[in-house]
């Protein structure tokens, strides 16, 4: 059986010693942080681990059951571990006050996120769809509709889903034909069909919020003529108490190679009543919260399925005994010597070692950047802030899922024929982290939107901060001579990436074809050099606690500089062979005629 434990130590390390989180104690929710932060995480490490680990290997044994009346069951336990959840508040965690939530720091949602993730992903997907539809209704959600759903999915009595994907269409959203028709009384009679509906349908919560895309009559062709609409699952009377159930219904579940613990639906629109969120023909804009909100969450769970399998291969190869140490027997009095012991082991479980806390930190300097985005009133920091957040987001979204991925069938393989076996669970988190890669815009997609519009958006803005503030820190940290040999790598890797820029530059806008050639190369040379830099705060960190006296934590921060070191050598050397793909051009790829495939 697979187990979990939460990283709630490097967590704090990384939120208190490397990005001081105390320096933003002027933003709202920030300021008593300081005495409230271990006991949040802790507790919240506790319900992942008791609650969600436990039913991670009965969820996708069981999956979900529609029954004859469109009613779905979760797994076993399910309910109950959802109950758990939401009666800690967790759901509510950085909602405003004003509508039930703590007005926590969405930083620590993204804590959460992770734990919740990596301890049951397929469970933390019904919680964390509501967060995502909770952020579209407070940004673009009438006031009327706040007070009516969002206190309630705050308590987690009513969930969320969002509704994008039909049968015929998936990334080009400007091809739905789900239709909006006046009711005459200010609500819509929705019609049409939702595929891939995450939590579509459950028996966790009374009711279900649905947010759903849809074409005015008469609205324009194409995604400009794109609404949002608020379609419950249950009407909603005026007293606050359910009404009648709604038009919408769950007409199957897919059948899904992981995340069998998730009721992924086919939902069914015949004539549900909806209310119009935000303006007509803006459902675009508004959809868009939720889903760059989601895609920071399907990144975190790239990382999260990472590293609960890089917990469990670890602890494999401590006790599976097998062939001798190059060196020599290191286990003498036993049969064999632990795998543990074989440099390719250690390479293997280094370079997700690596990865999982290269990613945990761009994940919480992001979520950091969020909330600067969204709370501070400087608007310089504003400003600065949401252009990192958009700059980022499919970086994000496409390395941490790639990798992620990667390093699941990794820790797998650690495993050797056993690693292969269902008992064993490895297999689960291969299978369960494989969908991140899809879903939320597929890693293509973020790809080409890095490249195509995050680049040259606002003449450069964005990334030309990036890398100012790289280079910035590679020339500060320089006066330590301990840093210089993993500074000099970065230092490398960052030339390679602003080489691959200029070279889109010059080179794409006579030929599109020659960015989206080199649009994969590019996000993951920006992810490697992105990682790199946090692994530089992390030693700098390190380096600057040894030189105090580590306070207890000597080993730990050694380890870090190790770790540090292995991802210079080792792994960020790749941007050398990403920069001569991008710059091989487009020729070789689009050269065959299509009836040549």
């Amino acid at each position: 059986m697979p187990t979990y434990k939460a990283p709630v130590e490097d967590t704090l390390f990384l939120l208190n010693d490397v990005f001081g989180i105390g320096r933003y104690s002027n933003l709202p929710g920030f300021a008593d942080l300081s005495d409230m932060l271990e006991p949040i995480l802790e507790e919240g490490a506790k319900v992942c681990e008791e609650a969600f680990a436990p039913l991670n290997r009965v969820g996708d044994k069981e999956g979900c059951v529609r029954h004859a009346d469109g009613r779905v069951t979760t797994p076993k336990g399910f309910k109950e571990a959802y109950d758990a959840y939401r009666a800690g508040g967790w759901m509510g965690l950085a909602v405003p006050e004003t509508y039930g939530g703590q007005g926590l720091p969405y930083t620590l949602s993204a804590v959460m996120n992770e734990y919740a993730s990596a301890s049951n992903m397929a469970l933390a997907m019904y919680p964390g769809l509501t967060m995502g539809a909770i952020a579209a209704l407070l940004v673009h959600g009438s006031e009327e509709q706040k007070q009516i759903y969002i206190p309630r999915m705050v308590t987690g009595d009513w969930t969320g889903t969002m509704n994008l994907t039909e049968p015929h269409c998936g990334t080009d959203l400007g091809l739905l034909k789900t239709k909006a028709v006046p009711n005459g009384d200010g609500s819509y009679a929705i019609s049409g069909t939702k595929i891939f509906i995450s939590a579509g349908e459950h028996d966790m919560a009374e009711n279900i919020v649905h947010l759903v895309i849809a074409r005015i009559e008469g609205a324009p062709a194409g995604t400009k003529g794109i609404s949002l609409f608020v379609v419950p699952k249950f009407l909603v009377n005026p007293d606050g108490s359910l009404g009648a159930r709604n038009g919408v219904s769950c007409g199957s579940i897919e059948h899904k190679m992981g995340i069998h613990g998730n009721s992924t639906c086919v939902m069914n629109y015949d004539g549900a009543t909806g209310w119009l969120v935000g303006a007509e023909n803006k459902g675009l804009n508004a959809m868009f919260v939720m889903m760059n909100e989601a895609r920071l969450g399907v990144a975190i769970q790239g990382l999260a399925q990472s590293d609960v399998a890089y917990q469990n291969a670890v602890i494999y190869a401590k006790d599976r005994l097998q062939g001798r140490a190059l060196s020599g027997p290191k286990a003498p009095d036993k049969a064999a010597d632990p795998i543990i012991v074989h440099p390719d082991v250690r390479r293997t479980l280094m370079s997700i070692r690596a990865f999982n806390e290269a990613a945990r930190a761009f994940v919480l300097w992001a979520a950091i950047k969020s909330d600067v985005a969204h709370r501070s009133d400087d608007a310089k920091a504003k400003q600065e802030a949401d252009d990192y957040m958009g700059l980022m987001t499919p970086v994000l979204k496409g390395v941490l899922t790639d990798l992620g991925f990667d390093n699941a069938v990794k820790a797998q393989q650690m495993f050797g024929g056993h690693g292969y076996i269902e008992e064993w669970g490895m297999s689960q988190f291969v299978r369960d982290a494989r969908i991140a890669m899809i879903y939320e815009g597929a890693n293509g997609v973020q790809a080409l939107d890095l490249v195509g519009r995050k680049l040259g958006k606002d003449g450069g803005r964005a990334v030309m901060a990036f890398f100012n503030e790289v280079g910035s820190f590679i020339k500060e940290a320089e006066a330590d001579e301990a840093l210089k040999p993993l500074l000099k790598p970065l230092s490398t890797s960052l030339g390679h990436l602003q080489q691959a820029t200029m070279w889109f530059m010059q080179n794409a806008m006579a030929k599109p074809d020659n960015a989206g050639a080199g649009s994969n190369d590019y996000m993951h040379c920006f992810g490697l050099v992105a990682l790199g830099y946090m692994w530089a705060q992390i030693a700098r960190t390190a380096q600057e606690k040894l030189k105090a006296g580590a306070n207890g934590s000597t080993e730990r921060m050694n380890h870090k500089l190790v770790t540090a070191r292995f991802f210079m050598e080792r792994m960020l050397p790749e941007t050398a062979a990403q920069l001569a793909r991008i710059q091989s051009g487009a020729e070789s790829i689009m050269a065959l005629p299509a009836e040549a495939f």
